[in-house]
């Protein structure tokens, strides 16, 4: 039930980036949004955490800055695969379309997540406050 939450919560920020930033645009009906979220969420729970590993010195030297442009490379990727490969409809005008889309999404999918708490956190929270 929680993978089926968050994947609604990728299509939904994907969702807003489009309607927020110009230059991303989106054609096609709920099913292929889905589409498109389960494309970024395989992208950002496979390849994501490689590219932060192998770019953990420039995420540090920069003071973070630099998760903006692995953010930007997953939303790229995305985007190619999901217009190349699938034909879905997913694209970008640009560097900077994408760029404000991933920041869109990021904020998005952080602000939603907070109403979706972790049974696991719960019970750590009250073994804290024991």
């Amino acid at each position: 039930m929680r993978l089926f939450i968050r994947w609604i919560i990728i299509a939904i920020s994907l969702w807003v980036a489009v309607l927020l930033v110009p230059g991303l645009s989106k054609d096609g009906n709920i099913w292929t949004w889905l589409l498109v979220a389960a494309i970024f969420g395989l992208v950002n729970a496979i390849i994501r955490p490689i590219v932060l590993l192998l770019s953990c010195p420039l995420v540090v030297l920069t003071l973070g800055l630099f998760v903006l442009i692995v953010n930007w490379a997953m939303l790229s990727l995305t985007i190619w695969i999901s217009s190349s490969v699938f034909n879905l409809g997913f694209t970008s005008d640009g560097f900077w379309a994408t760029f404000f889309g991933a920041i869109v999404i990021s904020i998005v999918s952080g602000v939603l997540n907070i109403f979706l708490r972790d049974d696991k956190e719960d019970k750590n929270t009250i073994i804290v406050q024991r």
